[in-house]
């Protein structure tokens, strides 16, 4: 696989398909290389030699060469590399690939069998294919920073840049389901991925009610999107608890978890439509009753009843609970730095490492043209 790209979505994506067994060869400019080296996370320092923390994510396991694909002798030699690739997986906008020769439709005359994957902010076609876009543009664009906070807070971006990671799991979905469809076929395709329809897709269920109903969605805070009494955040006596409670069956285990076996008989709250017409009370009463144990308390009382329930952590805590350890989905490098890998197991196969740590630019570069030239033989 051939990576030609910047920032987090388009690396992030051949990092999640080379934790899957692709041989990813990263193609960077012979000036700065990935711009994400030198900027994203909190370590200046890391930052300032190219390695920051940002580029360190979605580094690990793969080869870099720098190449200056303005020169004819460079250009030619990713064109030897495509020949050889599967994949090749990139995120410029149209305009900047055709400069260079490299549109979809000169690389599918050239590289027919190629399965070439164009991550944009917009996607291709209509006006704003050339816009460029980062992951706070579009979570501006899409609608969900307006559907995002209070109604006093107003709109408020997603404290993770969402949408690049998002968009690099769409891509890698597409690219295995492309292969798939070239191992049919023979003939490789053209991948068109869309930051912006990404976005519209995380919030289907969303889109669909605006669609039927014509009701624009509201910021809610932190209440549930099912709108159902009881599914929503609330304090503890230290802590805030996060609720599911959606289901009749979720009700029922509540009540008995917080020693409310009333409730199941009060006329106010003994069935859905009743608790939503006296919501103001159900709430209240499920708050005062929190209150009484810190959210670390309940959590395992609420869990093991049956209830939907989370108790509000902050990275550090998530990151160290037995659920994350066990899974294994952080991995620790050889250089003792540490990366998320991937949300799944295929098989029972208990997480995937990257083979090595992330390089400096054009690290491999000796190496991939000495790998050429063999092959060219």
């Amino acid at each position: 696989m051939i990576d030609f790209t910047h920032v987090l979505a388009g690396p992030a994506c051949s990092y999640y398909l080379g934790l899957l067994g692709a041989n990813v060869i990263k193609v960077e400019s012979t000036s700065k290389g990935d711009a994400i080296r030198h900027r994203g996370g909190t370590d200046a320092a890391a930052a300032e030699i190219g390695m920051s923390t940002s580029y360190l994510t979605q580094g690990a396991g793969k080869k870099s060469i720098a190449l200056d694909l303005t020169k004819s002798s460079d250009n030619q030699i990713f064109h030897h590399l495509l020949a050889r690739a599967d994949v090749l997986v990139e995120n410029h906008i149209p305009k900047t690939m055709a400069a260079l020769g490299l549109d979809e439709h000169s690389l599918a005359a050239r590289h027919p069998h190629l399965i070439h994957c164009a991550m944009t902010g917009y996607g291709r076609g209509g006006p704003q294919e050339n816009t460029p876009a980062y992951d706070v543009n579009i979570q501006a664009a899409c609608g969900l920073m307006e559907m995002t906070g209070t109604t006093d807070s107003g709109p408020i971006r997603v404290g993770a840049p969402v949408l690049d990671y998002a968009t690099a799991m769409a891509a890698s979905f597409a690219v295995s389901a492309a292969l798939y469809e070239r191992g049919n076929s023979g003939k490789g395709t053209f991948i068109d991925v869309s930051m912006l329809e990404t976005g519209l897709s995380l919030m289907s269920s969303t889109v669909t009610d605006y669609l039927i109903t014509g009701n624009m969605p509201q910021r809610r805070g932190n209440l549930a999107n099912s709108r159902s009494p009881g599914a929503g955040s609330y304090p503890c006596k230290s802590g805030i608890i996060s609720l599911g409670v959606n289901e009749e069956s979720h009700f029922q285990n509540l009540a008995v978890a917080l020693s409310r076996e009333d409730w199941l008989s009060d006329p106010r709250f003994a069935d859905r439509s009743s608790r939503k017409r006296h919501a103001t009370a159900f709430v209240a009463a499920i708050e005062a009753e929190l209150l009484k144990k810190s959210a670390q308390e309940w959590e395992p009382i609420l869990q093991n009843a049956g209830v939907p329930s989370a108790r509000l952590r902050h990275l550090a805590e998530a990151l160290a609970s037995d659920q994350v350890t066990q899974r294994h989905f952080i991995k620790r490098l050889n250089d003792d730095s540490a990366v998320p890998t991937l949300p799944f197991r295929i098989g029972g196969v208990p997480g995937y490492a990257p083979a090595s740590s992330a390089p400096q630019k054009g690290e491999h570069t000796d190496e991939i043209l000495r790998w050429l030239d063999q092959t060219d033989q």
